[in-house]
């Protein structure tokens, strides 16, 4: 049965837009999709589908029209290397992307909207050990939000919550903790690092060798992008309006990473660690207590399933360029 709501998803052509798309259509809900580019790997599911450049505020009044929720995914964001090396533009770009769309949803009335946000708001001060104690929405402040991006997250935050105070628009607020997942960039300099491992173990050969960023003992969760899009959405259908997590809280090492994907591609993977390289905090986890007790859930789908199914993603994307490195390897 159809939905009587009318959604907007921001940052549709995006790798976790494009699935929340797909998500909603599947509920029946109507889908308006907008974003700067259209998804890369398969057409949207939207029904509408317009390409809006939401730095401006006149395309935002556009895009937010006639619809009851806003789900707010647009940004200009990437891996580490990315945001460490781009933090004006992406701090320009974010900070007009977001107020626009919360303005233009004010004044086209639009019911509830929801803002993504990213762990990386949290405080370094609390993230300089790879055993890090898991990070709990309270400990974001005092604030020392990573430099650039994290603290346009952090302010647009606090702007939902004052939206909601003063002008009664219904805002929710998600941390993600890497998310991954098929038909998200692997390679070019934007992807994650689930992504750029499953990557370098499909191009090497058995036996071979791969970069890794930093001494490989920094850790992180990882969050399959079905539980993300799950989680999204119960939190939109949810009475919380306060900041939450959303990502797995199993912690490994990029070391144990690498290890798991090499396990699922069945190759030895030998290692070169580069630490000049951008690695961001030392270690990072997601306490998932307050999802567990508002949502009553949690994601579900374990890290080796969700990077098996990621592997052989990318791995059918690079087609050709596989065989070649193995034809070469070989020879």
């Amino acid at each position: 049965m159809a939905n009587t709501e009318r959604v907007l998803v921001t940052g549709a052509g995006g790798f976790i837009g494009h699935h929340l798309t797909k998500y909603l259509v599947d509920r029946g809900y109507w889908v308006r999709g907008v974003d700067i580019q259209e998804p890369e790997y398969e057409a949207s599911a939207a029904h509408e589908f317009e390409l809006l450049d939401l730095r401006r505020f006149d395309n935002a009044l556009m895009a937010t029209r006639g619809v009851d929720h806003v789900y707010s995914l647009a940004a200009d964001m990437g891996g580490i290397g990315f945001i460490e090396s781009n933090k004006g533009p992406i701090m320009r770009n974010n900070t007009y992307i977001s107020l626009n769309t919360l303005e233009a949803a004010r004044v086209n009335k639009a019911s509830r909207l929801l803002y993504t946000s990213s762990a990386c708001i949290y405080p370094g001060y609390l993230q300089k050990d790879e055993n890090v104690t898991p990070l709990k929405e309270s400990d974001a402040y005092p604030a020392d939000a990573e430099d650039g991006y994290g603290w346009e997250k952090l302010y647009t935050e606090r702007m939902c919550r004052h939206y909601t105070e003063d002008f009664g628009l219904d805002t929710r607020v998600v941390r993600f903790h890497n998310i991954f997942g098929p038909l998200g960039t692997y390679e070019g300099g934007r992807e994650k690092s689930p992504a750029a491992m499953c990557r370098k173990i499909a191009m090497a050969s058995d036996g071979g060798t791969i970069e890794v960023w930093g001494d490989g003992h920094q850790t992180r969760s990882y969050c399959y992008i079905d539980d993300c899009v799950e989680g999204i959405y119960r939190l939109m259908m949810s009475d919380f309006r306060e900041p939450i997590n959303l990502g797995q809280d199993r912690m490994i090492s990029v070391n144990e990473l690498v290890d798991i994907v090499a396990n699922i591609a069945g190759k030895r993977i030998e290692r070169t660690h580069n630490l000049t390289a951008p690695q961001g905090v030392r270690g990072r986890n997601s306490d998932n207590t307050l999802l567990r007790e508002v949502l009553n859930w949690e994601p579900q789908i374990s890290l080796e399933e969700g990077l098996g199914r990621t592997y052989r993603w990318i791995y059918a994307q690079l087609g050709d360029r596989v065989s070649q490195t193995a034809e070469l390897a070989a020879a």
